[in-house]
């Protein structure tokens, strides 16, 4: 028999296939400090959590026979997951279960937002009969720009479009086929601003998407445009937004979220007669609460039984003789995929790692999870992990190829990564192991070069001239920009070639126009490999 904790409020609903299993016990048991957890998780292998319980390394220490850890919910910050992967326990959550309530509260906040419906709301029940001041605007051949096309993005188009409204659609993996696939029309984001008459956020917060929606944005905006976000704090700029709508950019906002939660008494949302306002209910449903805890309990029963399971969140166990092997190239294959991606501009198709020498003879699959991460993370930033990487992969139709050779062209070992992306472009980066210099980038696209994958890099693309790198050392050091290393690739005399270097701090980005700008120079990019 197994046995499974659950330590924080679950409705039976939720975890009925647990209890109704002959081969688990389950005990409820909340309210627990860490002591007292740490008393009792000895019995068990299984532990069912929401967000109230924290789950410490002690905690996790002290389980001596837990298998898994089951977290009702998305966000897994209540647990330590770095404990529970040295302990061989699975960590699971259920990304999914939240899919359409999220959808519908964002749907109803457009709704709302159109009609004025809680400023007439509180307007009537103050008790002023008030139909002029607000009149609304139909949702019916209206345009709604889509930021973010993942699960919750494509449920707010569908049902956008049984409403009349035409869509336009952004997300950096988002392929001409899948848009036509989901009958939305392929935007950017600089399309949605110049002409969505509506405008719904469903991305991540990541370095990428902080502020997207800012300042520069509303400069070039439709008037009228109407603002949702049920997504995350942060990527609409609060305070530019207030602006907008004072100076009749902006229609109104409706926001579930903020970038600092709860917001202070005296943000300027929570007074201004154009915005309205909910305390992150999202996913505040009946049926998402019982359909996380049924996710989860699912694939809870499934690890107890050794059967399939999906949605880890951490690595799940790995013979220790292949991990001895794979680990020295888990941090190496992630900055192969974040550098690649990063010099990546359209939509990717499809992510090619080729392992050659000695990784050709094991089984690479926790190293391809590595370097998925890596390639989504730029986008996905925390929501992507080492186990979800593959499956996130799979719902956004970029397919994972994988091919072995046995030969290294002079290594003991080589990785290459090669992006497939729209309008067939295509990147490569190949990196090894070098035994006393560490990891290595050793070719970029059809240059060799030899330089280390960290910290903050310039990738310069130019025609090999003389005194090139003298004209970008100047324009660095004017900017008070250090060169710590530098690496220049060629394929032939007078050609074109690429330059890299690894400087001491984030280059700003007039600096970065200065440097494309300069003579003989076609591209410059930063990449950044933190």
């Amino acid at each position: 028999m197994f046995k499974v904790l659950v330590s924080d409020p679950i409705s039976d609903l939720g975890i009925q296939q647990l209890m109704d299993a002959n081969d688990v016990t389950v005990d409820k048991k909340t309210g627990l400090s860490e002591d007292e957890l740490i008393a009792i998780i000895g019995e068990y292998d299984g532990l069912l959590v929401r967000s109230q319980t924290t789950v410490t390394e002690k905690i996790i220490e002290a389980g001596s026979k837990l298998k898994v850890i089951g977290r009702a919910g998305v966000g897994v910050d209540n647990i330590k997951l770095d404990a529970a992967t040295q302990r061989g326990v699975v960590v699971i959550n259920a990304p999914d279960g939240n899919t359409i309530t999220t959808c519908e509260h964002a749907f109803a906040m457009m709704m709302a937002l159109a009609r004025h419906i809680p400023q007439a709301y509180a307007k009537t029940i103050g008790g002023t009969w008030d139909r002029k001041s607000f009149l609304g605007v139909e949702l019916r051949g209206k345009t709604l720009g889509v930021l973010g096309m993942g699960r919750i993005g494509s449920e707010v188009a569908k049902r956008a479009k049984a409403f009349g409204m035409s869509i336009l659609a952004y997300d950096p993996f988002l392929t001409a086929d899948r848009a036509e696939k989901l009958e939305v029309t392929l935007a950017s984001v600089d399309d949605i601003v110049r002409n969505a008459d509506f405008m719904t956020v469903h991305t991540p917060l990541t370095p990428e998407t902080r502020h997207m929606i800012a300042r520069p944005q509303f400069e070039v905006m439709k008037k009228g445009m109407r603002i949702v976000n049920c997504a995350r704090g942060g990527v609409i700029d609060e305070l530019a937004l207030v602006e907008a709508i004072d100076s009749g950019i902006v229609a109104g906002a409706a926001f579930d979220v903020f970038e600092k939660e709860p917001p202070e008494a005296d943000h300027p949302f929570l007074s201004h007669p154009k915005i309205i306002v909910t305390p992150h209910l999202g996913a505040s449903t009946v049926e998402a609460q019982e359909n996380v805890a049924i996710d989860v309990s699912e694939q809870v029963l499934n690890i107890l039984r050794n059967e399939p399971f999906i949605n880890a969140v951490n690595i799940p166990p790995v013979a220790p003789s292949v991990m001895n092997k794979l680990q020295p190239y888990f941090n190496l294959g992630e900055r192969l995929g974040s550098f690649a991606t990063q010099i990546t501009d359209a939509a990717i198709r499809e992510i090619h790692v080729e392992y050659a020498g000695d990784l050709s003879d094991v089984d690479t699959q926790p190293l391809t999870r590595y370097i998925v991460k890596g390639v989504l993370s730029r986008h996905f930033a925390g929501d992507v992990n080492i186990v979800n990487s593959m499956h996130l992969a799979k719902t956004r139709d970029v397919n994972v190829v994988v091919t072995k050779a046995s030969k290294t062209k002079g290594f003991t070992n080589l990785i290459t990564v090669t992006l497939k992306a729209e309008h067939d472009e295509e990147r490569l980066v190949a990196g090894t192991l070098l035994q006393g210099y560490g990891e290595r980038i050793v070719r970029v696209n059809k240059f060799p070069v030899d330089i280390a994958p960290e910290g903050h890099q310039l990738v310069i693309s130019h025609n090999d001239k003389p005194g090139i790198i003298g004209l970008v050392g100047t324009l660095l050091g004017e900017n008070n920009v250090n060169i710590a290393s530098m690496q220049v690739g060629r394929k032939i005399v007078g050609g074109a070639a690429i330059m890299l270097l690894t400087v001491d701090k984030a280059v700003p980005q007039d600096v970065l126009v200065k440097l494309a700008g300069l003579p003989e120079i076609n591209t410059a990019e930063e990449i950044v490999l933190l």
